[in-house]
């Protein structure tokens, strides 16, 4: 073994491991492309047209660093949500801003509470730091806000973690529980509620922003309902204090150009992003129906998602999932048991739910001979 300079202990620890298998990875090891991409949470509907003409009108200008302040998307984004630019920092999309917000919050050894079956990115990064965490099983296919707050009172923790609506599920709470649960945090827990699929929930599921308190973050993204995954641009809006201390630590160069413009065009074009979330209810419903003309039951969702019940166990489920991929449909599932029966589908174009129908029959019929 050659002789390298050492790792740090909690570098040397961890597991070589990465949240998710993209779909890119696994075309190229089967060597063969998907047909439809409905997995990733992805909108196929993409950007706005308005969008794409801003982009592409900037092209030339990529060779530019962009501006490391974010000062023009910061004021978009602070305009649109009713509070000052000094209560917004832009980042390298959500998972960017959990890395910063785990790093500023969590030492080795500390508590961080979350759900069990959760995103597993948070988990990374918590792991980045070697943060110790305690996760709390959902209950009835949602985030258990009693359980989340008990083992935050229990192990003292300095964060806590929430998707509302919630991925993996697609399940939600209403503005009122979420309200009340943050009434009832510890002063000295950060929470950090991610609202990545908030535009395409109900209204009644996000809370009115108040960016007084000091222990409450909130993420939102320009990759599911605004179509630019590709771009890696989200912000969080908290109170100014806390924000300005993710200038202490943040990649000033870390959103291009490209995505800076790109996120302030989508914020000005509230028309399109009406137009989404209408094809996203379509999308559900057809997947709904999908579902149940094979006998297999959707969940509610208030996401650009549906996870269909399967019907029987996580094993099962993931034959499905693994029929459906040879077949060209890239979907994924839950991997925790008890949310591990479920299978999820992310709303596609017309003709992407039209192969899923055409190649779901042939798909269960695989899986249950397996």
């Amino acid at each position: 073994m050659p002789i390298h300079p050492p790792f740090t202990p909690v570098i040397e620890a961890l597991p070589s491991t990465v949240p998710f298998v993209g779909p890119e990875a696994q075309e190229r090891a089967t060597g063969h492309g998907f047909r439809v991409r409905i997995g990733a949470n992805e909108s196929s509907f993409g950007p706005s047209p308005r969008v794409i003409a801003c982009m592409t009108e900037t092209v030339p200008d990529m060779w530019m660093y962009c501006d490391p302040d974010n000062h023009d998307l910061k004021l978009a984004a602070a305009a649109h949500h009713g509070v000052k630019p000094q209560n917004i920092v832009v980042g390298e999309g959500i998972d960017g801003l959990l890395s910063l917000l785990t790093r500023m919050y969590v030492s080795p050894g500390e508590p961080v509470v979350t759900s069990l079956g959760a995103y597993p990115t948070f988990n990374f990064h918590v792991a980045s730091v070697g943060g110790r965490l305690v996760s709390v099983p959902y209950e009835n296919d949602r985030e258990n806000l009693d359980g989340l707050l008990d083992a935050v009172r229990c192990e003292n923790a300095r964060l806590v973690y929430l998707s509302n609506p919630d991925n993996p599920m697609g399940s939600w709470w209403e503005a009122d529980d979420v309200t009340r649960f943050i009434e009832a945090l510890p002063e000295t827990t950060m929470f950090i509620l991610d609202e990545a699929y908030c535009e395409l929930a109900p209204a009644s599921a996000l809370p009115a922003i108040d960016v007084t308190r000091p222990n409450v973050v909130r993420m939102r993204t320009f990759s599911k309902a605004y179509g630019l995954a590709g771009i890696r641009c989200g912000y969080a809006i908290g109170e100014e204090t806390v924000i300005a201390a993710f200038e202490k630590i943040r990649n000033h160069y870390g959103v291009s150009r490209m995505a800076q413009i790109a996120g302030e065009a989508a914020l000005e074009d509230q028309a399109w992003l009406a137009e989404v979330v209408r094809k996203v209810d379509a999308g559900r419903r057809r997947i709904t129906a999908i579902a149940a003309d094979n006998g297999l039951q959707a969940l509610p969702s208030a996401t650009n998602f549906v996870a269909v019940d399967c019907g029987r166990d996580g094993a099962f489920a993931l034959k499905l999932m693994e029929a459906l991929l040879a077949r060209g449909v890239f979907i994924r599932k839950p991997m925790v048991a008890g949310l591990d029966r479920c299978i999820r589908i992310s709303v596609g174009l017309d003709h992407e739910l039209d192969v899923l129908a055409e190649e779901m029959p042939k798909a269960l019929a695989a899986a249950r001979a397996g």
